[in-house]
């Protein structure tokens, strides 16, 4: 087996502030807590924006400027910059931090598809911010788009035109086959970093079956040409990532993904999470990889070769 990449998903579009006071979403703390998981293991930062007065889930590109050169000033890390961005936001809206920072890596959601976060407000009987609670439940008539010509126009304005590759986020095996379809056309190149995603509403539930059957999916289709990452929502988080791992797959971890770090247990930071798994992973001798050696791994262009 090859080193272990752990992405760290810092923030996300998913979990509200109310649900914990550890969630970043001030560009001083996204900032500060994806160097700090970086500094504990993760070779890659996964970012997403905020509003930095509400915590609301926003695609400005002033904002991701606002924290984007202070991580790359602090840490080797590769930063994965996302394409689906969030609930209502149009693609130009989506693609404009993007487009004007260049990454190594972006994240490209592979097709439409239901998104369901409505269940979480039967946890929390009030909310600090007024948006919080419209924004899951408007999720329960929402469906996340990128049909065929949206994900080759992500493809030909970032891949082609920035040399920016990407984490394929694949929550049924149905992406797998829309990624090999891409494939086919030449839009994409290997090596392919496939991002298994399992336990969001709408996508593939977390079981086990599901986890292996993904692979043997994703053998088929790709072969060699890939490298396989798995991530988890919620309470499922870290033993199915252990599951993974333990099947020859990287990991993703953050609080984008969950906000624990063990049963009923907020995790503090992303940084916690980070230094979790990786506590588990290194004791089954498994070797956590740098920076330096996931660019390798993923054949990236290399931080010197994005604008922020």
């Amino acid at each position: 087996m090859s080193k272990v990449i752990i992405s760290c998903a810092v923030t996300g579009a998913v979990h509200t502030p109310t649900m914990s006071p550890h969630l970043p979403f001030t560009p001083d703390d996204i900032a500060a807590q994806a160097i700090e998981a970086a500094e504990a293991g993760a070779a890659i930062l996964h970012l997403h924006a905020r509003d930095p007065q509400t915590g609301k889930p926003t695609a400005d590109p002033d904002v991701f400027m606002q924290f984007l050169p202070r991580i790359k000033q602090g840490t080797d890390a590769i930063v994965n910059i996302t394409t689906g961005g969030g609930q209502g936001m149009s693609m130009d809206e989506r693609l404009a931090a993007p487009l004007l920072a260049s990454p190594e890596l972006c994240s490209l959601n592979m097709g439409s598809m239901n998104f369901g976060m409505y269940p979480m407000l039967q946890r929390y009987p009030d909310f600090k911010y007024d948006w919080e609670a419209a924004h899951l439940e408007a999720s329960r008539d929402w469906v996340f788009k990128n049909t065929f010509k949206d994900i080759e126009e992500i493809l030909t304005r970032l891949g082609q035109g920035h040399g920016t590759k990407f984490e394929f986020e694949c929550y049924d095996t149905a992406h797998l086959y829309t990624l090999a379809h891409f494939l086919d056309r030449k839009l994409v190149t290997p090596p392919l970093f496939v991002q298994s995603i399992f336990g969001i509403l709408g996508g593939a539930g977390a079981d086990t079956e599901n986890l292996l059957h993904a692979k043997r999916i994703a053998d088929k289709l790709f072969g060699d040409d890939y490298r396989w990452s798995v991530m988890a929502a919620g309470r499922h988080q870290i033993p199915f990532i252990t599951m993974g791992a333990l099947n020859g797959a990287n990991v993703r971890v953050g609080l984008e993904d969950s906000l624990y770090a063990g049963k009923g247990r907020l995790a503090r930071s992303n940084a916690e999470q980070v230094s979790l798994i990786r506590s588990i992973l290194e004791p089954l001798s498994l070797d956590i990889a740098t920076p330096a050696e996931a660019r390798g791994i993923l054949a990236l262009k290399g931080g010197d070769n994005t604008n922020f």
